[in-house]
């Protein structure tokens, strides 16, 4: 079973905090992906006003949707803020893409009831979901 393949399979929105607005970036292509494998990309970066065709918020906390996973593209000292806003919005996960990795976030997130991938790609693992 591939990393986070329940989480995949019932999700459908995905906040992508650290969406970069150019396509040479990771965090784009992995999200120009997902989105075209069906999920609703919600870009979070505070720099940006529009990404995939989709209207870009500065923070989680500005989202007005429910929101299923919040994927990370951030620095690991980001990590902890980004969880407790995860928290805080309800999401049902919190995907922590390659190289990112913060073991007490994770911790913090799983007591608040959220499923937590870390350190792996959702678009691999997406992937490897659809071939099994």
């Amino acid at each position: 079973m591939a990393l986070g393949e329940s989480l995949l399979k019932s999700a459908r929105t995905i906040a992508v905090v650290g969406l970069s607005a150019s396509p040479l970036r990771p965090s784009y292509g992995v999200s120009e992906y997902m989105q075209a494998a069906g999920y609703r990309i919600i870009p979070v970066n505070p720099n940006e006003t529009e990404i995939l065709g989709e209207h870009c918020y500065a923070s989680l906390d500005e989202v007005p949707v429910p929101v299923d996973i919040v994927n990370i593209f951030r620095q690991s000292q980001h990590v902890p803020g980004i969880v407790e806003a995860a928290i805080r919005i309800r999401a049902r996960g919190v995907w922590m893409q390659e190289g990112v990795v913060h073991e007490a976030a994770a911790r913090l997130a799983r007591e608040a009831g959220l499923e937590v991938v870390m350190d792996a790609c959702i678009l691999k693992e997406h992937r490897a979901a659809r071939r099994a």
